[in-house]
């Protein structure tokens, strides 16, 4: 059976899978990253993860895989397949499609970034697969964003397109590791807001998730504290709608995870800010959750195979996603 290996690089763990022609995942596995050994044992783990997954994809299916896919966070190069810098993971300038390639018999590798990777995943089988343009917008530890026209998502002239995080929204604001004060990462990721409700509620240990109970439960402290941070959301979106007039906005990360709590409020204040110019577009939750790096590379992997052929083939394809490590499947429609 033909397939490819996808690989979702993280800072504490790494989600892998061989993907069938048609989309389904046909196994799945997880590895610590193990960055607390350093960034020479990082890429050693992603390269020897690559190699094992090529075994079983031979064993189990006839054939190793006919390409890989790989997504890692910082900043990435994927013309010359150079992942430049990852200040969580350590590297510097590591050719890691390079390395993989000659591990993996000389197959093709993409190396993409992490959350366009995603971007990518979501506009071909998740929450934008009828949208021709969007914004994809995971607010985790941080906020970036993937640009997606016409399924593909847009890197820029230099590779850092989307950026959304580094917005400045508050002049003068909490200083940003970007050397900006006030980035919208700083005022409403999922950390932003666990580190303001911890200091509101004055529990050390409080969390974004339990400002989100607080607030369904009417505390003032937290619809405070959760009104600012969407606040700052909808100014940064504003500013991303203004410049790239998307037909969707799709909101991931942990922060989402929150539902209504977060996007009847969100969606109100974005509606607030359009001006008569300006077209509000639809704001949706991803549909991808944790699986959207690994189904991105893999989607970066067939395209290398067939760059059109990949692209008609999963967007109308249910994607089976394994729930056990030897690749038992279930479907998600």
């Amino acid at each position: 059976m033909r397939h490819v290996i996808a690989l979702d690089v993280g800072g504490t763990g790494m989600k892998a899978a061989l993907v069938g022609a048609d989309g389904a995942l046909l196994h799945e596995a997880r590895r610590p990253t193990g960055r607390e050994r350093g960034a020479a044992a990082v890429v050693q783990s992603i390269v020897d993860f690559a190699a094992d997954l090529r075994a079983h994809g031979e064993a189990h299916f006839g054939e190793p895989a006919a390409a890989a896919g790989v997504a890692v966070p910082g900043i990435v190069d994927a013309e010359r397949g150079v992942a430049v810098y990852a200040a969580n993971l350590g590297w510097t300038d590591v050719p890691l499609r390079d390395l993989l390639g000659a591990r993996l018999g000389g197959v093709p590798v993409a190396l993409g970034h992490d959350v366009r990777t995603g971007g990518l995943a979501e506009g071909r089988v998740g929450a934008g697969k009828d949208s021709r343009r969007f914004l994809f917008v995971p607010l985790g530890t941080g906020i970036a964003g993937a640009i997606g026209i016409d399924g593909v998502i847009e890197p820029g002239a230099h590779g850092s397109a989307g950026e959304i995080g580094h917005i400045v929204v508050r002049p003068g604001g909490p200083p940003c590791g970007c050397g900006q004060r006030g980035c919208l990462e700083r005022l409403a990721s999922a950390s932003a807001v666990t580190a303001a409700w911890a200091e509101a509620s004055g529990d050390p240990a409080a969390d974004a998730a339990d400002c989100a109970k607080a607030v369904r439960s009417g505390d003032p402290r937290a619809t405070e504290v959760w009104q600012h941070a969407v606040d700052a959301l909808a100014d940064g979106l504003l500013t991303a709608l203004t410049l790239l007039d998307p037909d969707t906005l799709i909101i991931g990360g942990g922060l989402a995870e929150a539902g209504d709590t977060l996007f009847t409020p969100l969606r109100a204040a974005v509606a607030d800010r359009v001006v008569r110019f300006q077209t509000l577009p639809a704001i949706v939750p991803a549909a991808l959750g944790d699986a959207a790096g690994c189904l991105g590379a893999g989607l970066l992997a067939w395209d290398l195979l067939t760059p059109e052929g990949a692209r008609t083939d999963t967007s109308s394809t249910p994607i089976d996603t394994p729930s056990a490590a030897d690749g038992s499947t279930t479907p998600r429609r």
